[in-house]
């Protein structure tokens, strides 16, 4: 019986060896979080469905993070290209039969609903870090214009859907690897002055109403507070409310009058700050930057150039993701549809973020043999 014992405890730790238990136990606790807010958020009638999708989800997502641990780093980087092309499929696909509110978002796959664009979260940065991999670095000017190239397809793509808000973090997340690959940071303003020149004319030709509607939403929300300002209004309401200790669990009168919108997927970090105050949100705050800080330590600690981009670059993404969707929720951003990482209900965003914790755990574990 204690050899049998041994067996296991040998074999268990083989097929966990390649985990990084601290970012398990941070995303482990944001997931907890995450589940008893959707419950919450759902009621009685709808919380039990919400929970047992959402964690279906996130098994499938821990799934895909513990098999993509343990892919050598030299593996990733082969099929960086290939990850990236395939990648590009479903974003042609979902502009010719895909569906969603505003646009061409999802793809119906009959038994669950694809987002495209949350495969480049993960494509984008391994395709850039492959890139520059073996370019000399800093990178020169035609390594930034190919990479620029390289960035600047999916988020075409995307925008064209259109998806405003996820075609910038997307494009985010490939710039990523190019501030960490050395890019000289006045190549920065340059672009940053470009983008601030051409917003006249986005304004008048490329913008649709409802972006133009979020934007001044943004800049006043009281100008149409029972239309397009109701949802900020509501969500500052609620965090308000909070308090220091929050309303208790299942006790927030916003989420469950139905006065904030979308309580489930963007909105449900109000759901949080009603029910569990100040404390709850510093709590998952602290979380949120463990893991971020974790990544870029794994980051700092890679042995080669397309490990310690890819890590970084995923890193800091996962840091906007919670910044935008933050200020969205607080009225400190204009509300795009950006989800909070692990606490918002769906299946995809899950999946592809716990998939990307996989890539940094692989990054981690990954010790080259130097030969002297």
């Amino acid at each position: 019986m204690r050899d049998f014992l041994r067996w296991l405890v040998e074999i268990a730790g083989r097929a966990t060896r390649t985990l990084d238990w601290p970012l398990c136990l941070a995303m482990a606790a944001l997931m907890g979080i995450g589940l008893s807010v959707l419950y919450s958020a759902g009621g009685a009638s709808g919380g039990p469905a919400l929970l047992k999708a959402q964690g279906a989800r996130f098994v499938v997502g821990l799934a895909a993070m513990w098999a993509l641990s343990r892919v050598s780093v030299i593996r990733l980087r082969a099929w960086s290209p290939a990850v990236y092309l395939l990648a590009l499929l479903p974003l042609v696909a979902v502009l010719l039969i895909g569906t969603g509110k505003h646009g061409r978002h999802w793809l119906n796959l009959g038994v669950f609903f694809l987002q495209p664009s949350e495969l480049l979260k993960i494509a984008l940065p391994m395709m850039v870090a492959w890139y520059l991999h073996t370019r000399p670095l800093p990178p020169r000017l035609g390594t930034v214009l190919a990479t620029g190239v390289l960035i600047a397809v999916p988020t075409a793509l995307i925008m064209i859907q259109p998806d405003f808000g996820t075609a910038v973090l997307i494009g985010a997340s490939g710039v990523f690897a190019l501030l960490l690959a050395g890019l000289p940071w006045w190549w920065v303003g340059v672009a940053v002055g470009g983008v601030a020149a051409a917003a006249p004319a986005a304004w008048l030709w490329f913008l649709r109403p409802y972006q133009k509607d979020r934007i001044l939403t943004f800049l006043e929300p009281e100008r149409d507070p029972l239309g397009t300002g109701w949802n900020i209004i509501q969500s500052k309401i609620a965090i308000g409310s909070g308090g220091l200790t929050g309303k208790g669990w299942g006790e927030g009168s916003q989420s469950h009058l139905n006065f904030i919108p979308e309580q489930t997927t963007d909105f449900v970090f109000a759901v949080l700050s009603e029910e569990f105050g100040w404390v709850g949100v510093a709590t998952v705050l602290a979380l949120y930057l463990f893991v971020i800080g974790r990544c870029l330590w794994i980051a700092v600690e890679a042995r080669d150039t397309y490990s310690r981009l890819l890590a970084g670059s995923l890193a800091l993404a996962f840091f906007v993701y919670v910044l935008v969707n933050g200020g969205m929720i607080s009225g400190l951003l204009p509300v795009v549809g950006v989800p909070m990482p692990l606490l918002s209900y769906g299946g995809t965003s899950a999946v592809s973020l716990l998939a990307g914790m996989g890539l940094v755990m692989a990054v981690r574990s990954y010790r080259p043999v130097h030969v002297s």
